[in-house]
């Protein structure tokens, strides 16, 4: 197993991650496989036995179910073992039970520690942005609890480029604890990543962390143009992730199988292999049903693409650039590192004319 380190931080994390939305899952996250008590275990310990350091949940999945269950399963076992949970989603009827708030970040990080059985979170991150709560409010929660020595880090999810700098900013002016890092969907059929997350997250020091990273299942070499597998989250209007444009994805299937098939490995395996090598990406969060599934997307690990065939996926998935950043190739000659995240293949592609 591979370690990154966690953005700027000194904590080292394994390239893979073990996701659990669909421990214990029930009602609408039963959509996605709702695994028993002995299944979690197993899957937990087919991911410790592969290097796996991290453990990633969070408060909203069925409703704490998924946080209990993920206590069960590591108790007793060595505090080496991290684990990452979130807050924002409704816990509850009430009016603060919901949303970024010193009050609800609080209240549910004393819930989450006591589901899981832990003394600390090592990684606390706000599941989603709350543009009704002050940053300077939500930081300073998060900050308290970093000086109790209850959370260890601290990161969001699924946040804007400027929701992300506001928070910077104010931890930044109160000297408070700033994210290290980010959690967010970034695969090879959604790139949008690159536009603000992916640079943002190299010029900032914050570390990408995948969720999702096959597309809920369409890019694990079981789908192809007329074929659609029985047992996946699309098949069951889960929703996510959108899927906007259908003959762009189908190419993307099509390159996906020819190196997959290619190689003798599975889709998934090149999926993840070829979003192992994406700049700023720290560690991919791994949601199997099975563990055959899971051993298969943790193999993925020892596959080295080739630059032939990280081009041909390169180029199958490349997105076209939104304003201003077709504009911004017109000058592309002073484009820095982070920019050229996202520049880089488009700048090869047009010779800049200022």
């Amino acid at each position: 197993m591979e370690y990154r380190s966690l953005g700027r931080s000194g904590l080292k994390v394994s390239l893979h991650t073990l996701g659990t939305m669909n421990f214990a899952g029930e009602g609408f996250f039963n959509k996605i496989g709702g695994l028993p008590a002995k299944e979690c275990k197993r899957l937990v310990d087919v991911a410790i036995d592969h290097g796996v350091n991290l453990i990633d949940t969070a408060n909203v999945y069925t409703t704490g179910k998924s946080e209990e269950a993920l206590g069960a399963a590591i108790k007793g076992r060595s505090n080496q073992l991290l684990v990452g949970t979130k807050v924002r989603f409704p816990m509850g009827q009430g009016p603060n039970e919901q949303g970024n708030s010193r009050w609800h970040i609080i209240n549910e990080c004393e819930a989450s520690l006591k589901r899981l059985g832990r003394e600390h979170i090592d990684i606390y991150y706000l599941h989603e942005w709350d543009g009704m709560t002050p940053v300077e409010e939500s930081m300073a929660a998060l900050d308290l609890l970093v000086k109790q020595g209850k959370v260890r880090y601290i990161g969001c999810s699924n946040f804007s480029g400027w929701h992300i700098m506001k928070c910077m900013m104010a931890a930044d002016r109160n000297n408070f604890e700033k994210f290290v890092v980010q959690q967010i969907h970034y695969t090879l059929e959604s790139r949008d990543a690159e536009f603000e997350l992916i640079p943002l997250a190299l010029d900032q020091g914050i570390g990408v962390q995948v969720w999702s990273p096959l597309a809920g299942g369409l890019l694990s070499g079981k789908f192809r143009k007329g074929v659609r597998p029985d047992v996946t989250r699309h098949n069951n209007d889960w929703g996510e992730p959108p899927i906007r444009d259908e003959a762009r994805l189908y190419a993307i299937m099509d390159v996906l199988a020819k190196v997959a098939d290619g190689r003798g490995v599975s889709g998934a395996q090149v999926a993840l292999s070829w979003l192992a090598g994406r700049p700023g990406v720290c560690s991919i969060v791994l949601g199997a049903r099975t563990e055959a599934q899971l051993k298969d997307n943790l193999a993925s690990g020892s596959l080295v693409l080739s630059a032939e065939e990280r081009t041909l996926l390169d180029d199958a998935s490349l997105q076209e650039l939104i304003y201003p950043y077709w504009h911004q190739l017109n000058a592309a000659s002073r484009l820095g590192p982070a920019d050229l995240s996202l520049m880089a293949p488009h700048v090869a592609r047009m010779k800049p004319r200022l």
